[in-house]
């Protein structure tokens, strides 16, 4: 199941989530790849939104991952976020 603009919906979640955090959210970019059957969201941001994006001691980086682990959980797959600086 993809949504209108061919993403998949865990990364429509990521981006959407993502983009209302930081600053900059045309720097926002959500690539998906596939490793040992669990998806794999990779982001990357400007570096002046990481601190926005991780939060104090990862809170704010723990509610994508949580999201993202529900959404694929209702699609049956498994997901993990990586952030990349």
């Amino acid at each position: 199941m993809s949504t209108p603009d061919g993403a998949s919906p865990m990364r429509a979640v990521i981006e959407t989530i993502v983009r209302a955090l930081v600053d900059k959210p045309d720097s926002v970019r959500v690539t998906e790849t596939e490793r040992r059957g669990t998806v794999v969201l990779e982001l990357k941001t400007a570096p002046t939104d990481m601190g926005k994006i991780i939060g104090r001691q990862g809170r704010t980086a723990a509610a994508p991952r949580t999201l993202l682990a529900v959404t694929a959980g209702r699609h049956g797959k498994r997901a993990q976020l990586d952030i990349r600086d």
